[in-house]
């Protein structure tokens, strides 16, 4: 092993935190010592993992998890005080000779064969394929499952976020205080990541995984200003002279300056929060993007209402998407359903400081980054936001002024991002919280580990829901491809059987319907697994997260449009070969109890 490779198992050890073998079901204990008392320590199974339905009502699903399942095999042994705590739970008659068994007990007769992380998966098809002895497969059942099912789900709902916003919109990961604790939180924001978002706030994710870290501030920091009396410092060198200038008199001057040209007087801002803004300038002037919505966000005319109508909610509008309020186009022109003006005050503090500050900063050589939008009307906003950097940037001739980024945050969801993309928005960046870190839509996978082949011997799980028959056996499963470049099917086979040749009529069968089934002739044809662990150690290093976030992207390039649509998507077809369909059936009616009637 190189230099390279021991580094590198050293950080993916350090990195492991809580994930050890007593992060497990008690049934997994259980079942070991009940497989040990009845002689079964030298049997080998073969153990599948995957899941049976694509999250998010969606047709597509990103695996992930695997670096996580290759730390996990590494470092798996039981330390004394494990089977001193195992000793203590279980039943006195265990035999002590049970506890030694497991005191010695290592991964490094297992073999881990498995998908690429980052591809996109489907159901049935397993994830991940664990062979070797019995005990040890079976005892690695929960903490794979867990590794895998949370990961795969995040980077997929990210995935989803990621396709509905476009590539050239960012997006960011917010969710860490309403995550589900700090390993959620940090899971989240890790698998946020690969499935494509541009960064988070969460700053140990950022030094555990090199992740970009983003963040401005918070409506506290406004609200903790008042007057322009709390301002301590007012001078910041200029970026090319390193002369001294007077912020707050740029700011107060600019603020006048431009007042008649969005239409705001200076009387209606608020000193505190220019102070607020002027302060976080000065402390970051080369990264200032500013919190604009703390004041005069709910200004209302109310006599604007038609008569008969009545506000929705507690401010007479949906504040993701403002459906009561407004829909934009491309124009700029803007009406209300409510009738006249119902919003005409909106923003009017926030826009009015920013700009002041930030052309104060122009004056210093520095250029402002941009807004954060946290509540309102984002699409209505936004268009305003723009409007008016527009406006600034044209008078004062400072083209980059139009193109300051506009932030949107505020419970956003994939809902919200789609109905904001039919009004027309002007965000540049969505900050992504709740709905993206804990899976709302759906907040569990389902991946199952079963048990398919013990001692080179089949095993079939059967049910009354066909759904939950399991495929047995040692399979192989291949990625066919249509002519126009496009996966069309995933096909299981025997591990027995040849690989699907290039040109060359294969016979795809649903796994359980007789009449379905079809002959492919494949453009090209993808193996889909690799062995990353054997011999007690790792065959394939893990890739950087940058790699597994542009391998998410790549593999869903390879499906059709209708496949990922977020409307109905068209199911992708996952088949068997004709020897494995027949196999399975074969199997089934050998296993399956024959009823007696009387």
């Amino acid at each position: 092993m190189s230099n390279t490779d021991l580094a590198t198992n050293r950080i993916m050890a350090r990195q492991n935190g809580i994930v050890q073998p007593l992060l497990t079901d008690l049934y997994q204990i259980t079942m070991a010592y009940a497989y040990w008392k009845s002689g079964k320590v030298n049997d080998v199974a073969v153990f599948d993992l995957f899941f049976r339905t694509n999250p998010f009502q969606g047709e597509f699903t990103i695996f992930a998890g695997l670096e996580e399942c290759l730390k996990f095999l590494q470092n798996f042994h039981y330390s004394d005080s494990d089977i001193e705590y195992l000793m203590q739970i279980l039943p006195d008659n265990i035999e002590p000779e049970f506890f030694a068994y497991l005191k010695d007990l290592t991964c490094k007769d297992i073999k881990l064969s498995a998908i690429e992380e980052g591809s996109v998966v489907f159901p049935r098809v397993p994830l991940l394929r664990i062979e070797g002895p019995l005990i040890v497969a079976q005892l690695l059942e929960t903490t794979l499952l867990t590794l895998v099912n949370f990961a795969s789900l995040m980077a997929t709902n990210a995935a989803r976020y990621r396709m509905v916003a476009g590539k050239n919109v960012s997006l960011l990961e917010f969710g860490l205080r309403r995550a589900q604790g700090p390993d959620g939180g940090l899971s989240a924001s890790k698998y946020a990541y690969v499935g494509g978002f541009d960064g988070t706030s969460n700053v140990l994710a950022g030094k555990m995984f090199n992740i970009p870290v983003k963040g401005t501030h918070a409506h506290s920091f406004v609200t903790s200003f008042s007057t322009l009396d709390d301002i301590t410092s007012v001078m910041l060198r200029h970026a090319d002279s390193l002369e001294q200038y007077n912020m707050l008199e740029l700011s107060l001057e600019w603020r006048k300056r431009i007042s008649s040209i969005i239409d705001v007087s200076p009387e209606e801002a608020s000193d505190g929060e220019l102070a607020a803004l002027m302060s976080y300038a000065i402390a970051f002037p080369t990264g200032f993007l500013a919190l604009v919505d703390t004041y005069d966000m709910k200004r209302y005319n109310i006599q604007g209402l038609r008569h008969g109508q009545r506000m929705n909610g507690h401010s007479g509008y949906n504040s993701n998407c403002g459906t009561n309020v407004t829909r934009i186009s491309n124009s700029t022109v803007i009406r209300s359903t409510y009738g006249y003006s119902t919003v005409e005050r909106t923003l009017r503090s926030g826009l009015l400081n920013f700009c002041a500050v930030a052309l104060a900063l122009n004056d210093c050589g520095y250029r402002a980054v941009g807004i954060r939008i946290d509540s309102g009307d984002l699409a209505y906003l936004s268009v305003l936001a723009r409007s008016t950097f527009e406006q600034i940037a044209e008078v004062f001739k400072l083209p980059w002024f139009s193109k300051l980024t506009i932030v949107a945050s505020n419970d956003i969801n994939e809902e919200t991002i789609l109905s904001l993309n039919e009004q027309g928005h002007k965000i540049d960046c969505f900050g992504i919280g709740t709905h993206l870190v804990t899976c709302q839509r759906q907040p569990a996978l389902g991946c199952v580990y079963k048990l398919v082949e013990v001692n080179g011997q089949p095993r079939i799980k059967l049910s009354q829901d066909v759904g939950k028959v399991t495929i047995p056996g040692h399979k192989e499963a291949y990625r066919l491809f249509g002519a126009d470049g496009h996966a069309l099917i995933d096909l299981l086979q025997r591990s027995s059987e040849p690989a699907p040749i290039i040109g060359q009529k294969v016979l795809c069968r649903h796994p359980f319907q007789e009449s379905k089934r079809a002959y492919v002739i494949p453009s090209k044809v993808e193996h889909l697994y690799k062995v990353y662990w054997s011999d007690g150690g790792i065959c394939i290093s893990p890739k950087p997260l940058s790699e597994v976030r542009e391998r998410v992207q790549s593999s869903l390039r390879t499906l059709r449009q209708d496949i990922k649509r977020n409307l109905n998507p068209t199911p992708y077809k996952v088949a068997v070969s004709d020897d494995l369909y027949n196999f399975i059936h074969d199997l089934w009616l050998q296993n399956a109890p024959i009823g007696e009637l009387s």
